[in-house]
């Protein structure tokens, strides 16, 4: 249990920012305000983590190997399905946690959470030697970005403190085994490309196109697999 620590507190940070977020009223078009804002920060977000990669075709091979595999496996229209599934449990709240804007939460923030340096290396320092402090400061970030995404984008961004809990625990669980195939090297080139799917997200959120971002999820494993060779 010391173990997942911090990432239980990551999780608990995630849900205790979206219920907040979910408390605040804002008039429609203060909200519109505040999604196109989250939109261009997130696009930013993206592009900063993309620029990491030191060989750009790795990201770009992943991106296209795993959009096939996402594409055939349509794991877009799982996540819509889970996003209505979780809408069934959620009560009173129609205009606040419709489907496409909880699918849309869900998806974003689990990208922005989960994909990048501090949730791999704080889930290793968790896993390795027992220190929680890169999470402890991760939980701080996210619990932050929590209160603006769900303040936007409904309660759908509380439910990524699950697929965040599992993925760092999951690497501090496995700490020992997996940190010598997580190398600088890798860990760069997983980041590129989960920034360039985060860029994908907030065009979404500005409107601008309909990516199927949830279809290149393979892409992230693609890259590890990709980067290590």
């Amino acid at each position: 249990m010391l173990v997942l620590w911090g990432s239980i507190v990551n999780a608990i940070a995630i849900i205790s920012g979206t219920l907040l977020g979910v408390a605040v009223k804002f008039p429609e078009r203060v909200s519109q305000t505040i999604m196109n804002a989250l939109g261009l920060a997130v696009v930013i977000i993206g592009i900063s983590m993309g620029l990491k990669s030191e060989n750009i075709l790795i990201p770009i091979a992943a991106l296209v190997i795993g959009g096939i595999i996402g594409e055939i496996a349509n794991i877009e229209g799982w996540i819509t399905r889970l996003g209505q599934a979780l809408q069934s449990y959620v009560k009173g709240r129609k205009d606040k946690v419709g489907g496409p804007d909880l699918t849309q939460g869900f998806l974003t923030a689990t990208l922005v959470f989960c994909v990048g340096a501090m949730a791999v290396v704080g889930g290793l320092n968790s896993g390795l030697q027992g220190d929680h402090q890169v999470l402890y400061a991760k939980s701080m970030l996210d619990g932050i970005c929590a209160i603006f995404f769900a303040a936007s984008l409904g309660i759908g961004v509380g439910f990524s403190a699950i697929p965040v809990f599992l993925y760092q625990g999951g690497i501090a669980l496995l700490a020992t085994i997996i940190a010598p195939i997580l190398s600088e090297p890798v860990i760069m080139e997983l980041t590129a490309t989960g920034g360039m799917l985060i860029l994908g997200i907030g065009l979404n959120i500005l409107g601008l196109t309909k990516i199927a971002v949830g279809n290149m999820l393979p892409a992230i494993v693609v890259a590890v697999i990709l980067a290590m060779f």
